[in-house]
This record gives C-alpha cells, structure tokens and sequence, in this order.
C-alpha cells in the first residue's frame, strides 16, 4: 500500500488539504460517482457529519470511517 496522497479541494467555501492512501481516494471517488455528485460536495456532506459530532474527528479519519461504514452497509452478492 502507497503512502499518503495530499490533495486540496474547497469546502464550505474554503480550501483545505486532505491526506489519504490512494485507496481511500479511489473508494472515495467511487461513492461520489455512485451518488453522482463532485467529490468535494460528497467531502463536504461527510465534513458536515463530523462537525455535528460530539467529538469531531479529523477530517480524514471521518472520511475513513465513512467509507467503512458504506462498505460494511453494501451486501455481499
């Protein structure tokens, strides 16, 4: 597994910088095209949940968790 990739996109209007292992920003990418949304809007709903959490994590530790979450959702075939 490649180490972590760095990418900025806007967020609520501001810019901000994500690390993920590629793996993360290709699963990422694939629940963005999945919902047919751009990925910073998809970043931006997930960044909106982590805000309302008692105690918000990082941003790209909710990012991961988020896509556990989906994935462990999705039923096997």
């Amino acid at each position: 597994m490649s180490g972590p990739v760095k990418r900025s996109m806007m967020i609520a209007g501001h810019a901000t910088s994500i690390s993920l292992e590629p793996v993360f920003w290709d699963a990422l990418r694939d629940a963005a095209d999945a919902e047919a949304i751009p990925l910073n809007a998809l970043v931006a709903r997930i960044d909106a949940e982590r805000i309302e959490a008692d105690v918000p994590s990082n941003l790209a530790s909710a990012i991961r968790v988020w896509l556990f979450e989906r994935a462990r959702a999705t039923p096997f075939p």
